[in-house]
């Protein structure tokens, strides 16, 4: 099966976590494979024993950089005929309170999770308008559709790359384009441990006398408990992803994990002032947040 031929996949942040989990259950299917990671981790590749071939494309891109965007995708169109499906999966967390997050560290928040997915969706709809076909698959987060404290900054970028997929496939189903999110909840893995904080929030962290030291303290114990009891694995979003990617009309959400169905359930049937009370009287700690902490 020659290159143009295949279907064209590609993939942002394939160097690890699901991205790479992703790649390596795609290369034996018939597609042709763009991976891509920044420049320093495209070496865990080959630590990975994932090597170029004519089928499968290793590409350095830094996501918030416009003109990287720009040239992947002009060397895809000119070279393989355009981008079939495109997995927007790259991605980092801040761990922050609203007051710790310094103009800076929004936008880059922002332009990693939600800009940078939107502007490639951008430049490889062109070609799927032409083609009347393509899929668009951002992964997103049941951050996405409830938030939590010291994650709003997160929260604020997941719940944005939810809006501009809702409206897209809208846009583009009158060309057959297929848009859907991919909503994980909790994942049994050590992902929690990049988690990013802010300048501010670490030392809050580190601060026990911090008005926001209990907020960091009880919340990151919290969620590392929740993702290291989870029954799902990364693996088991990745099958959701193929699931997409094969299905000739997939849905526009489906649930990441079976947590994130349990979530939806109770934000979508409890009534708003119930639903915030339990979740605020269930937060870890919550008597020793506030005041008292100074």
């Amino acid at each position: 099966m020659s290159s143009q031929s295949r279907p064209v996949i590609l993939i942002t942040g394939a160097s690890s976590g699901l991205g790479l989990i992703l790649a390596k259950k795609l290369m034996s299917l018939p597609y042709h494979l763009v991976l891509t990671a920044r420049d320093s981790s495209l070496e865990r590749f080959k630590d990975e024993g994932i090597e170029e071939n004519d089928f499968l494309w290793l590409r350095p891109l830094d996501i918030i950089n416009e003109e990287q965007r720009k040239d992947l995708i002009l060397e895809i169109n000119q070279r393989l005929s355009g981008v079939d499906i495109l997995v927007n999966n790259a991605g980092f967390t801040y761990r922050a309170v609203v007051e710790h997050v310094s103009a800076e560290e929004r936008i880059k928040q922002l332009h990693t999770n939600f800009i940078a997915a939107m502007e490639l969706s951008r430049l490889v709809l062109p070609f799927m308008r032409a083609k009347r076909a393509g899929k668009i698959i951002n992964i997103s987060s049941v951050g996405g559709m409830m938030a939590m404290p010291t994650m709003a900054i997160y929260s604020a970028s997941k719940w944005a790359l939810e809006g501009y997929s809702e409206s897209l496939w809208y846009e583009v189903k009158p060309w057959n384009i297929k848009v859907t999110l991919i909503q994980p909840g909790f994942i049994n893995s050590d992902s929690f441990k990049l988690v990013r904080h802010t300048e501010q929030s670490a030392d809050s962290a580190k601060e026990e006398k911090d008005p926001y030291h209990n907020h960091y303290h009880y919340m990151s114990n919290f969620i590392e408990k929740l993702m290291r009891l989870s029954p799902s694995k990364p693996e088991n979003v990745a099958a959701k992803v193929i699931k997409v990617i094969t299905h000739p009309s997939p849905p526009l959400r489906v649930a990441g994990t079976w947590d994130a169905i349990i979530f939806k359930l109770i934000r979508v049937f409890l009534p708003q002032k119930i639903y915030h009370r339990i979740l605020y009287h269930s937060l870890p700690g919550i008597r020793k947040w506030g005041p008292g902490t100074k």
